[in-house]
């Protein structure tokens, strides 16, 4: 009887305890749900502390489902927030929870999440091994409803398409077709989302532009753009914004380039749309974040005074003690606090008395700063004025066919010192902007093979007077185009070498220009200038580069102010790079450096022999009517008989105002403005031609520094900036540019700067 009396006791205890597990399972499951919910509404911290609950019930009675459920979930949470660590940890404790259970789902779902956290990473070889395991576990069972089916459907495709981009990036493009026609495969017998169908496509389409099938990319992009955009889905922007993207570039490498600017602008458009959508989520994620880190450290603190209780009704006895000692502290520390404080007084009023000093010195070193600046910017310009007109005239009479060897040479020597001043000008001023940190770099395009011709072209005299030769080597598959600051690159060039002429007689200077790097978008050079000339001591390599500093030999005269190796060295590092000199006394001496150049990817060719840019200033289609305000007779008669010799027609006035009632009366397709003139400047007169007048080219002529005057030209309304003296290759240049593009903009007015 008894033992019947037990088995019932065990019977209806069991069936209880069953019942009770039974209800809090359900509690789960809706806790679950309910943070779920949260999250699907972006109440991120609800859907946490939800999510936490539901966790700690589930490992109360070890329901493994339940645990691993809101384990995922809140991995989803820390990958949101980019706290990758965490979102690890809970992704593998998933993993770990539901082994005996075999849900293929979660266990997919978490590989799959896996994967791409280490591809955000950069750790491929464990995100394609991730991606592996997620198509392994994505297991469609006849026992799952069509939704869980449709799940792991997805999580299979998913994975198959970020393996196949992960070989596209990583150029492994047989394995990526092999995954490609696995998908394609897949797609015939199983309907998934059109979003997964139009990634796949995007995919398919990378893959065949990377191959160069252009029309074939072009095809995929146009149906993935099509799948994106239809049905009940939410549009997934950045997708649609990269399909965008790769379609304007595949088009335009097929040679469709007005398709690919108007779908270029589509990218714009929908990368914008991105922008504000990725503006919100990082808004929302941040303030989770805070608001997390908050309830967890409520928590911590919660949990802490129940043990700080405990501790406190341990350790009764010792209250008392422990006061004692707090009080001595406390006294101590308030004596060490106040003779703390009255020596701090002290030091406070003499650290006023030497700030108030510092004050009034900083004051008058700024003001001599800028009194000096404005010395030498005023004393430029007026030697500059000057220069243009004796430059100018030498290279007009130097271009006449009639003078005899001796009277040539004279005026070779005359344009020499011509250059020489204003070399020495520009390098007086090149040492002031760096001192004030405002030399920065441009990126225009550059042929590099014109700059090199210009610069050797530059030396004939030097070359003449010194007998030394210049001998130029190029490696093969050096871009002939590349992006960089022209005039420092070549203000670099013509230091090194001519320092190299400078200290070399009957000698050859080497100029090579060596490939280091090269890909897509980028090109590496290393620039390299050798002489066999006097060369330099080892102890005089680190001071050589200071500024003034000349080598101090009685048996040697060389003129030079010792500013231009040091403006180079600048200049250089200013490039990210740095000079290496090697050189021995009696030898030579070889210098070079490296720099890493953007391609200029409309104009991608090898150089292969020099030619003379001067051969290359072409005559104008058209006789075109320039009008020349100039108040200097000598730049009068240089800047017209420069024009008139290349096929411009050319009216002289002296002042602005004479401009302003020419460009009323009569038409003219080009305005050369000198900006400093008498009765009304270039400014004022510009500025008035812009109230009845926005077609015609107004290029500002200057001899002051192009730093000085560009911002102030970008409100007047000049198209272009020319600095006196000019090369008269780059004046004609300027001219020709800026009549076509009014020509073809219809009169839009764009201020490009000449420098």
């Amino acid at each position: 009887m008894r033992i019947n009396l037990f088995i019932c006791f065990l019977f209806f205890s069991i069936l209880s305890f069953g019942k009770e597990d039974r209800e809090i399972i359900k509690q789960i499951d809706h806790i679950n749900s309910s943070a779920l919910q949260f999250y699907n509404d972006d109440e991120i911290v609800k859907s946490f502390k939800e999510f936490i609950s539901a966790k700690e019930l589930s490992d109360s009675i070890q329901d493994h489902y339940g645990s691993a459920t809101a384990n995922y979930n809140l991995g989803n949470i820390y990958f949101l927030m980019e706290n990758y660590e965490s979102a690890i940890q809970y992704y593998n404790s998933t993993i770990n929870v539901l082994k005996p259970i075999d849900d293929s789902y979660l266990i997919s779902s978490s590989y799959l999440n896996l994967a791409k956290i280490y591809r955000e990473q950069n750790i491929d070889t464990k995100s394609i091994q991730y991606f592996e395991k997620a198509l392994k576990s994505s297991v469609v069972s006849k026992y799952i409803n069509e939704l869980e089916k449709e799940q792991i459907q997805k999580v299979f495709v998913e994975a198959r398409i970020n393996l196949c981009e992960i070989y596209i990036e990583k150029k492994n493009f047989d394995e990526a077709l092999l995954n490609l026609l696995k998908l394609e495969n897949y797609l015939k017998t199983n309907e998934i989302s059109s979003n997964l169908k139009g990634y796949y496509k995007y995919i398919y389409g990378v893959y065949s532009a990377h191959n160069e099938l252009y029309n074939s990319a072009n095809i995929k992009f146009r149906e993935a753009i099509v799948l994106l955009k239809e049905g009940d889905q939410e549009i997934d922007l950045e997708l649609l914004s990269n399909v965008y993207m790769q379609l304007s570039i595949s088009l335009a490498k097929a040679g469709k380039s007005t398709e690919a600017y108007i779908t270029l602008l589509e990218h714009n458009s929908f990368k914008d749309k991105l922008l504000n959508e990725e503006k919100s989520r990082q808004d929302l994620i941040i303030k989770s974040k805070f608001l997390i880190e908050d309830y967890k450290n409520e928590a911590q603190i919660a949990n802490a005074a129940r043990i700080q209780q405990v501790e406190i009704a341990n350790k009764f006895k010792r209250i008392n003690t422990v006061i004692f000692i707090t009080l001595f502290l406390l006294i101590g520390s308030i004596i060490i606090i106040y003779r703390s404080y009255s020596q701090k007084m002290k030091l406070s009023k003499t650290l006023k008395v030497k700030n108030s000093e510092l004050e009034l010195a900083k004051d008058e070193a700024l003001k001599s700063s800028e009194l000096k600046s404005k010395f030498i910017s005023n004393v430029s310009h007026e030697l500059r004025t000057p220069l243009y007109g004796v430059v100018g005239i030498t290279s007009l009479l130097l271009e006449n066919n009639s003078l005899n060897t001796k009277d040539k040479k004279h005026l070779k020597s005359l344009k020499y010192s011509g250059d020489y001043l204003l070399n020495l000008i520009n390098d007086i001023l090149q040492v002031g902007k760096m001192e004030a940190n405002k030399v920065e770099l441009k990126n225009v395009s550059v042929n590099l093979k014109d700059m090199l011709a210009d610069i050797v072209n530059s030396f004939d005299y030097r070359l003449e007077e010194t007998n030394n030769q210049i001998e130029i080597s190029i490696d093969n598959y050096v871009p002939e185009y590349i992006k960089c600051d022209k005039v420092r690159l070549s203000q670099i060039l013509i230091n090194l070498i001519g320092n190299s002429v400078k200290f070399t007689a009957n000698g050859i200077i080497n100029l090579r220009v060596k490939l280091v790097s090269l890909d897509n978008k980028n090109v590496g050079l290393n620039f390299e200038i050798e002489d066999n000339g006097i060369g330099i001591s080892k102890d005089k390599f680190n001071m050589i580069f200071d500024n003034f500093c000349q080598l101090e030999d009685s048996n040697l005269n060389y003129q030079g102010t010792g500013l231009g190796l040091s403006i180079t060295k600048n200049l250089i590092e200013l490039f990210e790079s740095e000079i290496k000199l090697e050189s021995e006394l009696g030898v030579g001496t070889k210098i070079n450096f490296e720099i890493n150049f953007e391609l200029d990817q409309n104009k991608t060719k090898v150089i292969s022999d020099f030619d003379s840019k001067a051969e290359k200033i072409e005559k104008p289609e058209a006789n075109y009517n320039i009008l020349v305000a100039e108040d200097n007779k000598i730049n009068q008669v240089v800047t017209k008989n420069l024009l008139k010799k290349h096929g411009y027609l050319c009216t002289i006035v002296e002042n602005g105002k004479e401009a302003l009632k020419e460009v009323k009366n009569n038409k003219y397709d080009l305005i050369l403005m000198d900006i400093n003139m008498p009765v009304m400047n270039g400014n004022e007169a510009t500025a008035l031609i812009r109230q009845f007048n926005n077609s015609i080219p107004i290029v500002a002529l200057t001899a002051a520094d192009i730093e000085d005057v560009e911002q102030n030209c970008k409100g007047i309304g000049y198209s272009d900036i020319i600095i006196k003296p000019f090369d008269n290759y780059e004046f004609f240049q300027v001219i020709n540019e800026n009549i076509q593009n009014a020509q073809n903009n219809n009169g839009d007015v764009q201020l490009v700067l000449a420098s």
